[in-house]
């Protein structure tokens, strides 16, 4: 009984199950930042026909993830509950993000809507299969507030070094890769990612333990799982709160990609860029460039080339700050302020940063760094605490029921963050194809449109980063009550 209640995870354990994360985020920031913008101007599809294929993957989902968690539940294994379905899963997900960004060279655009609908909702369900068992896994490695902390600012540190690969890669390989072809050149970046997902799982397989198991004398309930769950004050704050972030995470990212082609000025940029040496032809024949942001051939004035430079570079910017904020800032600020007053702030800030990118001109390029540095920096601590707080959740739900359901309270909120991801690129097609975006490459758009796409990229999002906050306001688990919380329950695991 004393290795189930042993509540530290060594180093290398933490850093394994981070690439866990790494890999989901190799797929999840490409359909945050490239899904829409890819269905739009490489399947060719309408901005609402688009939002539509993200939408109906949702329905799926409602029935998927529900079950993926009580299944995960009753999971029993010499490997443990969770773990097992890390290995189970990883080659399916690998091969499922390929055929999501996959054309098969259909022609009839019924056909394709049908295709990137079938491709993109076997990609969400295999994630459900993969990222609930694995989150529910971050649960269970320990019941200690600290040691959960540095697990899920560790395992988001690798998620950001994802992000920024992600962001900030994509473009770039898909030029190298390409050489003009953009369809092959999608597909040998994702492949490439593809690969590297499916070896970190394996990593993250064999790397993992789960100490934390249900009370010995739980009897199996699939009703009172759920009611004992959804029930659950903490939670349904919790579930509030993922929806809404990733719905305004998934909309702000993939209208930037608009914001940056269309509404910034690709001369004004081009010359920033230049300030930095980074059109200089020099780089291309060093290979310097090539090794670390791609190939960018940027030695003309094209605005498809300052285009892909500049948005890539101001993503991995973004990273880049977040990365320095999860390592420096949350793991300090949640044990010294708590995680739930830690989140407010923070959220607050960023909610108020995303607000000012209504603000600059077209050729205020410094501006918009400056904003997506103070963003990134106000939104870095909340990136890990989010998992770590519903870690707490799974606690609180067994501290009131006697009754201990990981895998259905993580997948819950695996559904909000897959909601939030299809709604908010729905809402980002559907606000753009109101407001006039002409999909398919268009190098003009109309005045309406880039009104659009600018309200996309600020004032809506930030009010939906608000109701977040509000959210926030109704989850009671402070950092005395879970301090005592986490002491109660260690003690009744030890009387097991």
């Amino acid at each position: 009984m004393k290795e189930q209640i042993s509540q530290k995870v060594s180093l290398g354990e933490k850093i394994g199950y981070s690439l866990g994360d790494a890999s989901a985020n190799l797929v999840f920031q490409m359909m945050m930042i490239f899904q829409l913008k890819f269905y739009t101007d490489v399947f060719g599809l309408d901005g609402a026909i688009a939002g539509s294929v993200l939408l109906i993957a949702r329905v799926v989902d409602a029935f998927v993830d529900p079950a993926v968690g009580i299944l995960s539940d009753r999971t029993q294994t010499r490997w443990g509950k969770y773990r097992p379905w890390v290995l189970w899963t990883a080659l399916p997900f690998a091969v499922f993000y390929v055929l999501a960004f996959y054309n098969p060279g259909i022609e009839d655009k019924g056909l394709v809507a049908t295709y990137a609908t079938v491709s993109y909702i076997l990609l969400m369900a295999m994630y459900s299969f993969n990222n609930t068992p694995y989150s529910s896994l971050g649960g269970v490695m320990t019941g200690d507030i600290k040691e959960r902390t540095s697990i899920t600012s560790i395992r988001f540190v690798a998620a950001t070094i994802a992000q920024f690969v992600v962001q900030g890669l994509t473009l770039p390989l898909v030029n190298k890769f390409g050489k003009g072809d953009l369809q092959h050149g999608w597909l040998c970046t994702i492949g490439l990612f593809a690969a590297i997902a499916f070896v970190f799982l394996i990593i993250a397989f064999l790397s993992s333990r789960e100490r934390i198991q249900p009370p010995k004398a739980q009897k199996v309930s699939i009703k009172e799982d759920i009611k004992g769950t959804v029930s659950n004050i903490p939670w349904r704050a919790m579930f509030v709160l993922t929806l809404f972030v990733f719905i305004t995470l998934a909309m702000w990212g993939s209208a930037m990609n608009f914001y940056f082609q269309y509404n910034v000025s690709q001369n004004s940029l081009y010359e920033f860029l230049a300030a930095f040496g980074l059109t200089d032809p020099e780089y291309e024949k060093t290979g310097i460039m090539a090794t670390v942001l791609g190939a960018f051939n940027l030695i003309a004035h094209e605005e498809k080339d300052a285009f892909a430079i500049g948005f890539s570079l101001f993503n991995m910017v973004g990273a880049l700050v977040q990365f320095i904020g999860v390592i420096c800032l949350s793991g300090f600020l949640a044990n010294r302020y708590g995680k739930k007053n830690t989140f407010i702030v923070c959220l607050s800030l960023t909610a108020l940063f995303t607000a000012m990118f209504y603000l600059p001109q077209p050729s205020d390029i410094g501006l918009m760094f400056i904003l997506c540095i103070l963003k990134s920096l106000a939104y870095a601590p909340t990136v890990p605490l989010l998992w770590a707080m519903i870690g707490d959740v799974a606690d609180h739900v067994e501290y009131v029921n006697h009754r201990r359901a990981t895998g259905f309270c993580f997948s819950g909120v695996v559904f909000a963050l897959k909601a939030g991801l299809g709604i908010g690129g729905a809402f980002a097609g559907l606000i753009l194809s109101g407001f006039g975006y002409v999909s398919g490459n268009a190098t003009i758009q109309s005045e309406t449109a880039m009104e659009g796409i600018r309200l996309v990229s600020s004032i809506v999002p930030a009010i939906l980063f608000g109701i977040g906050v509000v959210a926030l306001f109704f989850y009671p688990i402070t950092k005395e009550f879970n301090e005592n919380m986490q002491a109660e329950l260690s003690v009744r695991r030890r009387n097991q």
